[in-house]
């Protein structure tokens, strides 16, 4: 079966019937053996992550037998299994529970994110919220918006540009290394106001929703974007890779820059960036 746009729905009913099997019965529930460090101790993985990426792996399967499907959890154990994404015919990039650390923390700040690309481009992306059991959702042409719990759509649209000096965003500054992480960190302060949820799902939505103007990523593990960048694109946003180039499903690096509009971003780059 090829990918079109019907499907949409089937995937955001995935996520959801996904939330409520494998994620919302465990949260604020976790026993200390369901909660694993990867990388760190603010990385990481919980018995929710696991359970939810193999069913919707599961179902996926079941519908698309020939799609690639690439889910955080499965490349953690084996990362080979990113190969090949950019030039997939069809391929989905599952991340089963973004905000690992909240949800592990009882934070209700988390999301399961996917993300659909179709030889090398990222065509849709799902953020389904369980504790507000909505989605946000973007595909390529079509423009993003909110469904409702209640049944309601809501198209979204980026915060109109400002200057520096009144955007609030987040800058992902941990994984960067010195001196360009002091600089960042440092240049952030000529912004109006910092938000950090932890989270990329949210972050996106509080972008793609215009009620935040940027945020600024160094790491790009597919599963943490492809969906977001789609989202943020069809809601009239810009993101570009530091070096001024396009961010693409196989980019695993080079960080992104994600703002209001080209403009921006160039006001952004030059000014975080400043000696």
């Amino acid at each position: 079966m090829t990918f079109d746009d019907t499907a949409i729905d089937w995937l955001a009913e995935l996520l959801s019937d996904t939330a409520k099997a494998e994620i919302m019965p465990r949260f604020r529930r976790l026993n200390e053996g369901d909660i694993r460090q990867k990388t760190s101790a603010a990385d990481l993985v919980t018995e929710a992550d696991v359970n939810a990426e193999r069913l919707i792996t599961a179902r996926l399967r079941e519908r698309y037998p020939q799609a690639m499907i690439v889910g955080e959890e499965a490349c953690s154990d084996n990362p080979e299994l990113l190969e090949g994404l950019g030039d997939a015919d069809l391929a989905f990039v599952i991340d089963p529970v973004d905000g690992t650390f909240n949800f592990a923390s009882g934070v209700p700040l988390f999301g399961v994110m996917l993300g659909v690309v179709v030889k090398g481009e990222t065509v849709a992306g799902i953020i389904h919220d369980p504790v507000g059991q909505d989605w946000l959702i973007g595909a390529k042409g079509a423009g993003s918006h909110i469904r409702h719990a209640h049944g309601s759509i809501e198209k979204v649209q980026v915060a109109e540009p400002v200057a520096m000096s009144q955007m609030t965003g987040a800058v992902s500054w941990q994984y960067l290394p010195e001196p360009e992480r002091s600089r960042l960190a440092r240049n952030q302060t000529k912004t109006l106001s910092q938000f950090n949820y932890r989270c990329a799902a949210h972050e996106y939505r509080l972008l793609a929703s215009g009620h935040g103007h940027f945020v600024v990523y160094n790491k790009l593990m597919p599963w943490d974007h492809l969906a977001g960048v789609l989202i943020h694109a069809e809601a009239g946003g810009y993101t570009a890779r530091f070096d001024g180039s396009a961010y693409l499903p196989s980019h695993l690096g080079g960080g992104i820059i994600v703002a209001p509009d080209r403009e921006s971003w160039h006001e952004l780059r030059r000014e975080l960036w400043a000696e």
